[in-house]
């Protein structure tokens, strides 16, 4: 169990424990009150109207609920859900075929839409603004466009970066909506209401100390759950008091405010290799071993988040907070 990865990206094997945790209706979705709010009006009316959901847009770490969010307004509406990633639509084809097969009024969901091509890009403006679909038939003087009508869809795009957005994709969405970290009464209840659709007995005491260190994310609350309950299952007698919790945490190396063995090599590393910093985001990757694309996403918003990290034109930085989390001195004159 030592050196698990808990940070909020899906490994192989989670997805249908995931599914079976995640609400399916937006009561019974925690935090995010705003959101909840505007969601909850624009899905009211659309189905008064009869219409498809404006397109929606879910901005935010990994792990916040975009997902979720995404199944929620399928159920609400009561439509069908297709779910591809950005990456994986590669050729004009690809769109086409899942653009013709919706469903009237259905949710049409891409996560990692930042990573769209250009090319699925261009099919994609008139669909999402008209609901029609031009397909260029032949090349050069002889090429005609044929222009099939679309079902009117919703599209709920998910993404980590919003600045790889191109401007005309973005401006398509008529709802922005970005998550933000749970607070510790939210993950709190949702540690308790994971425990108990998974039939663990958890005592509150534990429950607090699992959403103390889930980095204000229900995903990472969700799998600290569950490797909690492996400790309680194997070493114990079932049950998850306090102490089997404080217990597993420390097997997994998750400290006080939740970062993770990966978030304090980070820091030590900024601090001890790089005097404190600025260094650059592909010198931080090729020291850790892991892509940069992974530090940007998943270890450092959180980071960022706690102010024990910083980013400069020149590169990153530790912050005093930081360099006090991980017991570094400060630097002088570029030593310690």
């Amino acid at each position: 169990m030592t050196g698990e990865v808990l940070a909020p990206v899906l490994q192989e094997g989670d997805e249908e424990v995931e599914q079976s945790l995640r609400p399916r209706r937006l009561l019974d979705f925690v935090g995010q009150e705003r959101t909840k709010e505007q969601l909850e009006i624009a899905l009211e009316a659309a189905r008064a109207r009869g219409d498809a959901l404006d397109h929606v847009l879910l901005v935010g770490p990994p792990g916040l609920g975009k997902t979720t969010l995404a199944t929620i307004i399928r159920e609400e509406l009561g439509v069908g859900l297709r779910t591809v990633a950005g990456p994986a639509l590669e050729r004009k084809g690809d769109m086409a075929a899942i653009l013709t097969g919706l469903e009237e009024r259905g949710v049409l969901f891409i996560d990692e839409i930042h990573r769209l091509n250009r090319a699925i890009e261009e099919i994609l403006y008139p669909a999402l603004e008209d609901f029609r679909l031009d397909i260029v038939v032949g090349q050069g003087a002889g090429a005609r466009t044929l222009t099939l009508d679309l079902p009117s869809f919703t599209l709920v795009g998910a993404t980590t970066r919003t600045g790889l957005l191109t401007t005309p994709l973005r401006d398509r969405f008529g709802m922005t909506f970005r998550l933000g970290y749970y607070e510790f009464g939210e993950l709190a209840a949702i540690v308790r209401r994971s425990a108990r659709i998974l039939e663990v007995e958890v005592d509150d005491g534990a429950a607090d100390e699992i959403a103390q260190r889930a980095r204000g994310t229900p995903r990472v609350a969700n799998r600290i759950l569950r490797r909690v309950r492996d400790v309680a299952e194997v070493r114990h007698s079932g049950a998850v008091t306090l102490e089997v919790a404080r217990e597993a945490l420390e097997l997994l190396e998750v400290d006080d405010v939740g970062l993770e063995r990966t978030d304090r090599e980070l820091l030590t590393t900024i601090a001890h290799k790089f005097s404190g910093g600025p260094v650059g985001l592909s010198t931080i990757a090729v020291s850790l071993g892991e892509e940069p694309d992974t530090i940007e996403d998943v270890y450092e918003p959180y980071l960022l988040q706690l102010g024990f990290l910083q980013r400069t034109p020149r590169g990153r930085v530790i912050t005093a907070l930081g360099r006090e989390h991980i017991g570094a001195p400060e630097a002088r004159d570029g030593l310690f």
